[in-house]
């Protein structure tokens, strides 16, 4: 059983969340987040980067799902922290570019401990089902920050909204396994400064 697991439990007028994330996991999920487009999305991110990822939440999605998809993002960027832990022997970076049909996205991850988002591309549609597809960036922004990672994320080209959104999330996902992954050859943390952050 890995230690590398993050818990999370928030609870807010807006949102009741509990969520559990491990990094050495098997890309098994269970995702009950009232959100089915970001279930979908989850799932995706879970299974590509090979983590276990448990969420129960609910919220004011009768309002929208704004508050609950930024909470999750939110919960799951402190999980991701949780279970990195002091980061030592990690290698840090990561980088993935995956394709959907026609969509390619490219993520570069850095688990620097100095928060940071960008995001280029374009994302047709304002909405896919009843999901509001800006949420997507606020959804990576949360994360980025809760997990303390740099986070650059570059949609090449795409012409259908869910194609470019299910390769951000794959991508995502393979790109944090990648900067999450054990190296035996680091010694502490992968800086000069002999510190991150």
């Amino acid at each position: 059983m890995s230690d590398r697991t993050g818990s999370v439990e928030r609870n807010t007028f807006e949102t009741q969340i509990k969520l559990r994330f491990t990094i050495d996991g098997d890309g098994e999920s269970s995702l009950r987040t009232g959100v089915p487009f970001l279930n979908h999305m989850l799932t995706l991110f879970t299974k590509h980067g090979l983590f276990n990822l448990d969420i129960e939440a609910s919220g004011d999605t009768d309002v929208d799902d704004h508050h609950t998809t930024e909470d999750i993002a939110i919960c799951l960027g402190q999980a991701v922290r949780q279970a990195l832990g002091d980061k030592k022997g990690v290698n840090r970076y990561g980088y993935a570019i995956v394709p959907m049909d026609d969509a390619l996205s490219e993520v570069a991850v850095d688990l620097s401990d100095r928060p940071y988002f960008v995001f280029n591309g374009t994302v047709p549609s304002q909405r896919v089902g009843t999901f509001d597809t800006e949420l997507v960036t606020e959804f990576l922004d949360k994360l980025a920050i809760e997990a303390r990672m740099n986070l650059h994320v570059n949609v090449r080209y795409g012409e259908n909204t869910h194609h470019i959104i299910e390769s951000i999330f794959k991508a995502l996902g393979r790109a944090l396994d990648a900067a999450s992954r054990k190296n035996p050859r680091i010694q502490g943390v992968l800086s000069t400064k002999g510190t991150l952050g």
